[in-house]
C-alpha cells in the first residue's frame, strides 16, 4: 500500500483556521466555484445530460424558508449529479409577478400622488423594467449566500425577449386550434387592483358577517311567498330566480310562478333544481347568476338573465335603483334597512362567522363578478396531462399525492388567462377598424391602424412554458436536445394544480414539436420525475406565517449558523409529501454538527490522515475493516435515498455514521493504532482519511461549503464540487470484525456507564482486572477497551470496590474496579443532589403541563409526546439518583 505522508497533511492541516467559522469563508468559496465554471453547462458534452429548472420566484419577493427548502433540494441534487459524470443544467430565473409588481411601482407612484394613469402605459411599463432592474438582484444574491449551483450564464427573466417570443408562439398555436377563446364568465375580481384574480390568489379567512332572512313575495302568510337567506344580501339587487328543489312538497305549487322584485320591479321566477338542498335553511335560495359561482351554473341551465349590479371598482351600478353608486358595502347595510322598511327582513344573526375568499395581494374580500375575459379550453389538455401520470411519463413522489391530481386534472374548469394590467405578457390579438379579430405571432405584421387588445395574460401563462421555453424553444437549439425533457420538478405540493399542472398541460400539447421531440420517440412531457415536498413549519408544527410571528427568515440563519447548518436542517426533515417543522435547535446542531467534521478532520490531518490505497483486507484490524464495511452500508443507504428523494434518510445516514461511528469511535479507536506499530499506524492513517475523503464526498451535495473546505485541505484535490461520487468498492462485508466491535463497544459503554454512576471524571483512570476476554472473542481489542474505558493495570494492593459484567456474544466479560481513593464522596453528594434538583424541576414542569386541558387542546401531537418522554427520563433520573445518594449514605 501507498503510505500517507504525514507531513504533508500536517501542513494542510495547520492551513485550516482554528475553528470553523462558515461566514469568513463561504462568500470566497462560492465565487470561486462560480469563476471555475463548475456550474456551466455544455450542451455538446459527451456526458449524459441532468437538468432541472428552477421554480421562478417572484421579483418582487425575497426567499423565505419555503424557496431555501426548494433550493437546498434541488442543489443537492444537482451537485450529486454532477459528482456522478452527468453534464448538469440547472438553470435558474425569475418571474415577472404580473399583479404584485404592478403593485408595488403603483405604491411608490401614490407616495408621490400619482397614479399610473398619469404617465400612461407605456412611461409606466418602463418604470416598471426601471424598478426590476433596481430591485430585481436580491433574490439572485440570496440564492448565492445559501450555494445554489445554479448556472447563471442562463439566467432567465419570464419577461425577456426570448421567453416574450414563446409566450406569443404558444398563445397563436392555441388560438388557431380554437384552445383559447373570449367569453363573458364568472371570475374572482379584485375592486381594489380592478382585475380577475387566479384561484391561488385568493385566500379563504372565517370572518363575522350577518346573515338575513329577506321574503320575496306577499307579506301575507297566506299569499305565495318565499324567504331566502343571505350574508350578502346587496347581492338580491341581481336576482333573477329563486329556486327549490324539485321534489320540496312545501314550493311544488310556486314551480313556474314568478314574484315581484322588491326594489327593480323584474318578475323572479321560482325555478326547480336539484342542487338545492330542501333539508338547508328554509330550502330556498336566492340566485345572483353574475355574481356567484354556483349561481352561475344553475343560470347557466335555466338560461337566467344576468346582470351584473357592480362596476370594476366594487360600486352598486346599472340597477336603476337608490343605491346605484354606493360601494358595495354601504349598500349591504342600506338594502337592509330598505329591505327592514317594507317588512321583508324575517330575521337577522349577527355575528354570523363564515368563509369570505379575499385577495392575497390587496387584502380586500373578492368580488365574483361576470367579466369578459380570455379563456383556455382545458379538456383536452387536462386529459393529456392526467395520462401523462397515469401512463408512467411522468411519475409523482410520493405516489400517494397522485389522486390529489387526478382530481384536479379530471375535474379542471376552463382557465381564464387575461388579466386588467399593464405589466405583462399583452394578449397577441388585435381588432381592425373594422371589426375584424385576429391573432399574430412574434413574426407577423400587425395592419396599421389595428389596435391590440388591452389585456395581459396570467403570469401561469408564462411560467407554464417555463421548462421549455427558458432552454430557447420556439427554436430548435442544442440545450432542448440535450436537456429537455427536464429529469426532476422540486416544489411544495401545495402548488400542485397551479402550476404544475400547468406546465402538464401546455408541454403535452407541444409534444409533437419539433423543437422538442427531435431525435425522441414517444410523448415529451417537461419534467420525468416530480418531487413534491411539505411545507416548512415553525418547531410547534404551526404553520409559518406573518400573523403568528413565527416566520424565519432564512438569511438571518445564515448569518448565525452558516449557509451549511440551514441547509442540513432542512434537508434533514425533507421527506416526500411530509410536512417539516424546524426551530433554532435545530439550527444550531446542524452547526455543532458541521464543527464537529471540522475537528474530526483537522484532527486526522494533524496525525497524517490521507486517503491512500489500502492494502490486502487481510492485514487490516478489526476497527479498519468494521469502519470500511459500514462505510459501504451507508454509501449505499445514501444512494437508494437520494434515487428516491429521501433526503431525510439520507441525511440522517450520515449524521449518525459521521457522529457516533466514525468520530465517537473509530477517531478513537485510530487514537490507539496510532500508537501500534508503524504498519498498522500508517494503515490506520490511510484508512481514517479514505473514510473521511468517502464522508465528506456524500456530505457535499447537502452541506457544501465545510465539505470543501475540509476535502481540499484533505485530499489536496482541487474541489469536491468535481470529485467522483463515491462508488462501491465491491469488498466483501468482515461479519465476524463487525461483531467484535460491536461487542467491544457494549463492553466499553457498560464500563463507561457505571463509571458515570459512581461519579468518576471521564478522563480519570481506575485500576481493573478484565477477565473473559479470550472466551468472548476480544483478545484482539484489549488496548482499545483499556484505552477506551479509561483503565489501567492492577497493581499491588488492588482491592475490588465493584464488577461489571457483560454479557456478550460469545461469552460474558467481568470487569473488576478498584474505585477507592477515586472518589470525592462529598463532592459527589452535592452533585447528585444538584442533579436530582433539576430532575425534580423538569418532573414538575412536565407534569403541570401534561395537567393543563388548554394546552393539550393546541399542542401537536408531536410536541405533548416529547413532553411525556421527558416526564419519563425525569423520573428515572429521580429514581437513579436516589439510589446511588442511598448508597453514599451507606458508604
Amino acid at each position: 500500500m501507498t503510505s500517507a505522508a504525514p507531513e504533508n497533511s500536517q501542513n494542510r492541516a495547520d492551513a485550516l483556521p482554528k475553528s470553523w467559522d462558515p461566514s469568513s469563508v463561504e462568500a470566497d468559496l462560492y465565487q470561486g466555484w462560480v469563476d471555475a465554471g463548475y456550474f456551466r453547462a455544455d450542451p455538446s458534452s459527451s456526458k449524459p445530460g441532468y437538468s432541472i429548472v428552477l421554480p421562478p420566484p417572484n421579483v418582487t419577493g425575497s426567499l423565505h424558508m419555503g424557496h431555501a427548502l426548494d433550493h437546498t433540494l434541488m442543489d443537492a441534487l444537482s451537485r450529486r449529479k454532477r459528482m456522478q459524470g452527468y453534464e448538469v443544467l440547472w438553470l435558474p430565473g425569475m418571474d415577472h409577478a404580473g399583479i404584485a409588481t404592478q403593485s408595488v411601482v403603483e405604491k411608490q407612484l401614490a407616495a408621490d400622488g400619482k397614479t399610473k394613469e398619469d404617465f400612461g402605459r407605456e412611461l409606466f411599463i418602463e418604470k416598471v423594467w426601471d424598478w426590476k432592474r433596481e430591485s430585481g438582484g436580491t433574490i439572485g444574491g440570496q440564492m448565492r449566500r445559501i450555494g445554489d449551483s445554479v448556472d447563471w450564464s442562463r439566467d432567465r427573466f419570464t419577461m425577456d425577449e426570448g421567453l416574450s417570443r414563446a409566450v406569443q408562439t404558444m398563445f397563436k398555436r392555441m388560438y388557431d386550434d380554437g384552445l383559447i377563446y373570449r367569453a363573458e364568465r364568472l371570475v374572482n375580481w379584485s375592486p381594489v387592483l380592478q382585475t380577475a384574480i387566479s384561484d391561488i390568489e385568493v385566500k379563504f379567512e372565517d370572518v363575522e358577517g350577518e346573515l338575513v332572512s329577506l321574503r320575496y313575495g306577499s307579506l301575507n302568510d297566506d299569499e305565495p311567498h318565499v324567504v331566502v337567506a343571505t350574508t350578502r344580501v346587496e347581492t338580491m339587487l341581481g336576482d333573477t330566480a329563486v329556486a327549490v328543489h324539485p321534489d320540496d312538497e312545501r314550493y311544488k305549487h310556486l314551480i313556474g310562478t314568478t314574484l315581484e322584485h322588491p326594489f327593480t320591479g323584474r318578475d323572479i321566477p321560482i325555478i326547480a333544481d336539484e342542487y338545492v338542498d330542501p333539508e338547508f335553511g328554509t330550502g330556498a335560495v336566492k340566485i345572483t347568476p353574475a355574481h356567484d359561482p354556483n349561481d352561475f351554473e344553475m343560470g347557466l341551465r335555466h338560461n337566467l338573465p344576468m346582470p351584473t349590479i357592480m362596476d370594476k371598482t366594487g360600486k352598486i351600478a346599472d340597477t336603476g335603483t337608490q343605491f346605484d353608486g354606493l360601494d358595495r358595502f354601504d349598500a349591504r347595510v342600506k338594502v337592509r334597512e330598505a329591505l327592514a322598511e317594507q317588512g321583508r327582513v324575517v330575521a337577522e344573526k349577527r355575528p354570523y362567522l363564515h368563509s369570505v375568499g379575499h385577495s392575497e395581494r390587496s387584502g380586500e374580500s373578492i368580488e365574483p363578478r361576470l367579466s369578459l375575459q380570455w379563456w383556455v379550453k382545458v379538456e383536452s389538455l387536462a386529459k393529456a396531462a392526467g395520462d401523462a401520470v397515469r401512463n408512467g411519463d411522468t411519475v409523482i413522489h410520493p405516489t400517494s399525492q397522485e389522486p390529489r391530481w387526478f382530481a384536479w386534472v379530471d375535474d379542471m374548469h376552463d382557465w381564464c388567462i387575461s388579466r386588467q394590467l399593464w405589466w405583462g405578457h399583452r394578449i397577441p390579438i388585435w381588432y381592425g377598424p373594422d371589426g375584424q379579430v385576429e391573432c399574430f405571432g412574434p413574426d407577423e405584421t400587425v395592419p396599421e391602424g389595428w389596435e391590440q387588445d388591452p389585456d395581459v395574460l396570467d403570469t401561469w401563462f408564462s411560467s407554464g412554458l417555463w421548462p421549455f421555453s427558458t432552454m430557447g424553444w420556439p427554436e430548435k437549439t442544442p440545450e432542448l436536445e440535450k436537456f429537455y425533457p427536464t429529469s426532476v420538478l422540486v416544489t411544495g405540493y401545495d402548488i400542485l394544480f397551479f402550476w404544475v399542472a400547468r406546465m402538464m398541460m401546455f408541454g403535452t400539447y407541444v409534444s409533437e414539436d419539433e423543437a422538442l421531440a427531435a431525435g425522441k420517440s414517444g410523448p415529451q412531457v417537461p419534467f420525468e420525475d416530480v418531487f413534491l415536498h411539505g411545507l416548512v413549519r415553525d418547531q410547534f408544527g404551526k404553520k409559518m406565517s406573518k400573523s403568528r410571528g413565527n416566520g424565519i427568515d432564512p438569511l438571518d440563519w445564515v448569518d448565525r449558523f452558516g449557509a451549511d447548518a440551514l441547509r442540513f436542517t432542512l434537508a434533514r426533515g425533507a421527506n416526500p409529501g411530509s410536512d417539516l417543522s424546524v426551530g433554532e435547535d435545530h439550527a444550531q446542531s446542524s452547526r455543532n454538527f458541521a464543527t464537529k467534521l471540522f475537528n474530526a478532520t483537522k484532527f486526522a490531518l494533524m496525525n497524517g490522515a490521507a486517503p491512500a490505497p489500502l492494502a490486502d483486507r487481510g492485514e487490516l484490524t478489526d476497527a479498519d475493516r468494521w469502519i470500511l464495511d459500514r462505510l459501504e452500508q451507508v454509501r449505499g443507504e445514501v444512494d437508494a435515498a437520494f434515487d428516491r428523494y429521501e433526503f431525510s434518510k439520507a441525511c440522517e445516514a450520515l449524521f449518525h455514521f459521521a457522529w457516533d461511528e466514525v468520530c465517537d469511535w473509530y477517531l478513537e479507536l485510530a487514537k490507539v493504532q496510532f500508537a501500534e506499530n508503524d504498519t498498522v499506524a500508517a494503515t490506520t492513517r490511510s484508512v481514517l482519511g479514505t473514510v473521511l475523503d468517502a464522508v465528506l464526498r456524500l456530505l457535499h451535495p447537502v452541506i457544501p461549503f465545510v465539505t470543501e473546505t475540509l476535502w481540499k485541505a484533505l485530499t489536496g484535490g482541487e474541489s469536491v464540487v468535481v470529485a467522483e461520487w463515491p462508488q462501491s468498492t465491491g469488498a466483501e462485508a468482515d461479519p465476524v470484525a463487525a461483531q467484535r466491535i460491536e461487542d467491544m463497544q457494549r463492553l466499553v459503554t457498560e464500563v463507561r456507564r457505571f463509571r458515570s454512576d459512581q461519579g468518576l471524571k471521564p478522563s480519570q483512570r481506575v485500576p481493573a482486572r478484565v477477565s473473559g476476554i479470550v472466551e468472548a472473542d476480544l483478545n484482539t481489542q484489549v488496548a482499545a477497551i483499556t484505552s477506551l474505558a479509561r483503565l489501567t493495570a492492577p497493581e499491588e494492593g488492588f482491592e475490588v470496590s465493584a464488577s461489571v459484567e457483560v454479557r456478550l456474544s460469545k461469552g460474558t466479560v467481568t470487569v473488576d474496579l478498584d474505585t477507592s481513593g477515586n472518589v470525592d464522596l462529598g463532592a459527589e453528594k452535592a452533585r447528585l443532589e444538584k442533579d436530582l434538583a433539576a430532575a425534580e424541576k423538569e418532573l414538575s414542569g412536565t407534569a403541570a403541563k401534561l395537567s393543563n386541558e388548554a394546552f393539550l387542546a393546541k399542542a401537536p401531537d408531536a410536541v405533548v409526546e416529547k413532553i411525556r418522554t421527558r416526564r419519563q427520563i425525569a423520573t428515572e433520573e429521580i429514581e437513579r439518583i436516589t439510589k446511588r445518594l442511598k448508597e453514599l449514605e451507606g458508604a
